[in-house]
């Protein structure tokens, strides 16, 4: 079996994140790119925190460039603590990259707070925070 290493200094664990996740401030610069080019960037972006999981960055739909977002053909799927998401692709000039993130139109009452916000995949996007990778 093997033993838990506790994290070091300014470090966090997921095994500490809460279930329910929690919601947060970032209080960080998050910036969101696809081929080199800006899609997101705040100051205000909600962090969300939950047992297991990196923690995801919301942005709010006023930081990104939504013009560049087209719904996604994949379906929607539903969270038990945030409801349903939708997920997004990205037009940028002529690069179309599918599924870069999600949000929730309609967040389940606790997390109603998040209603818009866009998240990222750090899989499909270049994600910063405080202008770390």
């Amino acid at each position: 079996m093997e033993r838990r290493i506790p994290p070091g200094p300014g470090q966090e664990s997921v095994w500490d994140y809460p279930r329910p996740p929690r919601v947060e401030p970032a209080e960080k610069l998050i910036q969101v790119r696809i081929g080199g080019v800006l899609l997101a960037e705040s100051r205000r972006a909600l962090r969300v925190l939950e047992t297991g999981l990196p923690p995801v960055y919301y942005l709010p739909p006023q930081d990104v460039r939504m013009e560049s977002l087209r719904p996604s053909r994949r379906r929607r799927t539903f969270c038990t603590y945030k409801g349903w998401a939708h997920y997004y692709d990205a037009v940028l000039g002529d690069r179309h990259a599918e599924v870069v993130g999600w949000a929730y139109a309609e967040p389940t009452p606790p997390f109603a707070v998040l209603r818009d916000h866009v998240a990222f995949y750090a899989s499909a996007a270049a994600c910063y925070v405080d202008g770390e990778r």
